[in-house]
């Protein structure tokens, strides 16, 4: 790495000017900083990150690159593991297009461009009870370019169904910039005709190999279990025509001889029947056995836990009592079988009682088909990884190695592999992994922050490599790819024969070695220990992230700024820097805007964060940390005149909704939008869509009817519907309108008009005023509900979850979307309305686990519903939408193209969403309790 470009980056960068436009060619340094990270332990800052938004930007970026002998690393996710998604050149991400998925043949196949995640392709199959072969840990995050490029597999997909296995075709781009579709005849007959020297020189290394029978017999012994270290030999073994053999280098290739620009692959089925157990055996010798006979038996997964890992996690909430105080020694299989039928799982499950009849077992072996009681158990196997990562010493990474050995010898692999750590001092590794493969991952935290620490893990690894090669002829990377990390080992696994054949071939692909290089193959023998990342502290509320990305694909700023990973990968820098003495001016300036001004601090990053870490806390705090004593004496005084502030707000929406009748809600944004553009900004985006002055009614329900406290949040107080919605009601109206006619007699906090969750305060880091208005919702709704006697309903998801994080257990506050789903629902007579609508399940109530009950609701109101993809949180944030509106444009981009014909409305549940949503569905959005209200009128 490191190398020149002919004619300097100004060159290069004024040529790729002309490709791409300016906002997709990102060189600021606070953006090239936080692409500089991948979920690996390695850091490198590319010199610029290039956005390509089709296959033709790709084409001529690589042309460019080409021309100017610039580096060049494609990256899809960002969650690769060993280091291969970074680069100090030119790193080409994916823009917004490349999330096609074409389902073919009645779900047998499918065509995925290389952008869609993983868990959407297998959505998109769901309906045909199919899935994509390839099952990695990190499905729900990473990205079909990734996954093939990295020949990534998992728990269940083994050797026979990951990507070289079931890919049937692919569109590629080579080094040269030329597209070959091996699906399309005439693509085919164009690239044989334009490339027939590379192909010819494919077919001669072919041949050589498959006559080489020494060669040949070592190259089918090693891809008999899971192997991703180097390319993939065994498409010249398995395959003859020169095309094919192509085709399967480019699996597993990670981005070191072209772009995958489409992948189709043949798809395996998902059977709806599958039954879990825990099976626990006195020692791993025991446990090893058993696996050996299970790999003739009907299961489709076998997770081996060493007695290191079920520790690290017996503790943790909602774990099995079984694996608490447990021996030493113990060894824990974590087994699955699935079938089309229950009664083909019955006799899947007697068939492996039969087999675990032959060895010996703590407890009599039980399985489930119980979707919860099977779901605890797995979530023994998928805490591992995040137990490990959040206990660690601050400033430490977190390693996942990945490693596999025969099967007849993973007894003896795993319990030398404990050893190894136990002589590294590596006491707090744990062991676990995909049996049936032999396929195992070690878990370890290391500190490269000194020279010493550097040299154990180096010495670590030196052991690792003969252990797996020398004694057991293993996999040093099984499913992780090579990557940096393993790149100076490959000749050791090898050996010179092999490793020379794999530099013939990416000689010929990329003749100036220009993709990714450093990745699969590298001379340098200490590459594996430079570029190492620093994880400096920088806050305890992030401390214990491993920058793997998960976060990413649920945040709206991703893409638009920078992404929750992005934005602690940038802190830390900068504290790193202010521990030196540098006061990083220009990292924090443009952090201001692209780490605090557009973070929504929705919290849903948090959902899939495996350590549970929240970014918008730290937003939130840098927040409060930057506000002057003006913008806080502002706060005091809204904190304490509270009902003031509203009026204000109401007296501010009514001047706007005059101004829309009269002269229409067109003229009023168009208005808005030419005083925020000559303001540059100070004027808040007004939209078609914007609330008039909420007027409402508090109806007090059945006079003999079950009591409930109802509290209308503020922005249900001082938001009325949009000037041009046809319901004219305001939602604390209709709230208590459906609640009386449910039977159901509304209780009103006393005070109500000055009362507040908090959550506004919150947002702009006054966390201490936000509090005060907190304990004093809490001490209304507790003399309104008799201390929780009554049930306590609130009708904005977020306010909702400020309160539940708030109260904890002492009172119990339910959302609209619950209690309208659970209680009121089956007290009504909805009839179904024909006009399709809208449902958006806004962050709130997805953190509350909300989605399937929103979406119920809606459907007992309305025979067509339609949950728009790709739509996650809308990006409003409360103000942003007026504020900073690119947002919520980029969050809801994907909106209007998603609004069925003839569409009613829009319908969520906080009324500040509803505004943006309006304004890009371009129809009104409301609360679900209108619709209710519609329907049982």
């Amino acid at each position: 790495m490191g190398r020149g470009w002919g004619g300097g980056p100004s060159s290069l960068l004024f040529e790729l000017a002309g490709i791409v436009p300016s906002h997709r060619l990102i060189t600021d340094p606070l953006r090239r900083l936080a692409y500089g990270t991948d979920a690996s332990f390695y850091r490198l800052v590319p010199k610029v990150v290039v956005e390509v938004a089709d296959e033709s930007e790709v084409m001529a970026v690589l042309a460019a690159c080409h021309r100017h002998g610039a580096p060049v690393t494609f990256r899809a996710a960002g969650t690769s593991l060993s280091g291969q998604a970074v680069s100090d050149s030119v790193l080409m991400i994916l823009g917004n297009g490349w999330t096609q998925a074409v389902v073919e043949q009645e779900g047998r196949a499918i065509r995925l461009q290389p952008g869609v995640i993983g868990a959407e392709a297998n959505r998109r199959l769901a309906a045909f009870a199919r899935k994509i072969g390839p099952d990695p840990a990190s499905i729900d995050s990473c990205k079909i370019g990734g996954i093939a490029a990295n020949n990534a597999s998992g728990m269940c997909c083994g050797t026979s169904d990951n990507s070289y296995q079931t890919v049937t075709s692919m569109r590629l781009i080579l080094a040269d910039g030329t597209l070959v579709d091996t699906g399309n005849p005439d693509s085919v007959k164009a690239f044989q005709a334009s490339h027939a020297g590379l192909l010819a020189a494919l077919d001669d290394m072919g041949k050589r190999v498959r006559a080489d029978g020494p060669l040949a017999s070592r190259i089918k012994r090693k891809f008999a279990i899971k192997n991703t270290t180097g390319y993939s030999l065994n498409a010249l073994v398995d395959f003859t025509q020169p095309l094919d053999i192509l085709q399967h280098l480019m699996i597993g290739s990670e981005g070191t001889l072209g772009f995958i620009a489409e992948i189709t692959y043949r798809t395996v089925p998902e059977h709806a029947h599958k039954a879990s157990g825990l099976l626990l055996f006195p020692h791993i010798a025991e446990a090893c056995r058993a696996v050996v006979l299970l790999k003739s038996s009907p299961v489709s997964a076998v997770e081996l836990m060493d007695r290191a890992a079920l520790r690290s996690v017996e503790d943790k909430p909602g774990m099995p009592a079984q694996i608490v105080g447990l021996a030493e020694g113990v060894t824990a299989l974590l087994v699955e079988t699935r079938a089309e039928t229950a009664e083909g799982l019955a006799a899947n499950i007697k068939t492996i009682g039969e087999v675990l009849g032959g060895v010996t077992t703590l407890f009599a072996p039980a399985f489930t088909d119980d979707a919860y009681e099977y779901g605890k158990l797995w979530k023994i196997r998928k805490g591992l990884f995040p137990a490990v990562g959040a206990v660690r010493p601050v400033g430490t990474t977190v390693i996942i190695e990945d490693v596999a050995f025969p099967i007849e010898s993973l007894a003896d692999a795993t319990v030398d592999l404990e050893h190894l750590c136990r002589k590294h001092a590596y006491h707090e590794a744990i062991i676990f992994g995909h049996a049936l493969d032999g396929n195992l991952h070690f878990v370890f935290t290391q500190d490269f922050g000194s020279k010493e620490e550097v040299e154990r893990y180096s010495n670590f690894m030196d052991d690792v490599c003969e252990l797996v090669v020398k004694k057991y002829d293993g996999s040093l990377k099984a499913e992780h790819g090579t990557g940096r990390n393993m790149a100076p080992f490959v000749e050791m696994e090898w050996g010179a024969e092999a490793t020379a054949l794999m530099w013939d071939i990416k000689h010929l692909l990329d003749p100036q070695t220009l993709l990714n290089p450093g990745v699969i193959l590298d001379t340098n023998p200490k590459a594996h220990l430079e570029n190492l990342k620093p994880l400096p502290a920088a806050d305890a509320l992030v401390d214990t992230c491993i920058e793997c990305g998960f976060c990413e694909r649920m945040c709206p700023s991703h893409g638009l700024t920078l992404s929750p990973r992005q934005r602690i990968t940038s802190w830390r820098e900068i504290s790193r820097l202010a521990a030196v003495g540098d006061p990083a001016a220009e990292l924090r300036h443009l952090y201001d805007y692209q780490g605090i001004d557009t973070c929504a601090a929705c919290g849903l990053c948090a959902t899939a964060c495996p350590v549970g870490i929240e970014t918008g806390r730290l937003t939130k705090s840098l927040r409060g940390r930057r506000l002057g004593e003006s913008v806080r004496s502002v706060g005091d005084w809204a904190e304490r005149h509270y009902g003031g502030a509203m009026i204000a707000t109401k007296i501010g929406l009514g001047a706007a909704g005059l101004v829309s009748r009269v002269a229409g809600p067109g003229v009023m944004a168009a208005m808005a939008g030419a005083a925020r553009k000559l303001t540059r900004g100070l004027v808040p985006k007004i939209g078609k869509h914007l609330p008039t002055a909420a007027a409402y009614t508090l109806s007090p329900g059945a006079a003999d009817g079950d009591a409930v406290v109802y509290f209308p949040t503020c922005a249900a107080r001082s938001m009325g519907p949009a000037v041009g919605d046809p319901e004219k009601d305001s939602l604390p109206t209709v709230m208590t309108r459906v609640l009386g006619r449910a039977g159901y007699r509304v209780v009103v906090p006393e005070g109500v008009d000055g009362l507040c969750c908090g959550q506004a305060f919150e947002s702009k880091g006054l966390q201490a005023s936000a509090d005060r208005k907190a304990a004093e919702l809490e001490a209304a709704l507790a003399k309104a509900s008799d201390n929780g006697r009554l049930p306590i309903v609130m009708d904005a998801s977020a306010c909702t979850w400020r309160m539940k994080t708030f109260l904890g257990e002492r009172l119990k506050v339910q959302d609209s979307v619950e209690f309208l789903h659970d209680a009121v629902l089956q007290r009504l007579n909805p009839r179904k309305q024909v006009e399709p609508v809208l449902v958006h399940v806004n962050c709130g109530a997805r953190k509350m686990g909300l989605d399937d009950k929103m979406a119920a609701l809606a459907k007992a109101c309305a025979t067509t519903v339609v949950t728009p993809e790709g739509v996650g949180c809308c990006g409003f944030a409360g103000d942003k939408g007026f504020t900073h509106p690119e947002l919520n444009d980029h969050a809801l981009r994907k909106l209007a193209d998603q609004v069925p014909k003839g569409c009613e409305a829009g319908y969520s549940s906080n009324r500040t969403c509803e505004i943006g949503l309006a304004d890009h569905a371009d129809l009104p959005y409301r609360s679900i309790v209108t619709l209710l209200d519609r329907v049982t009128r």
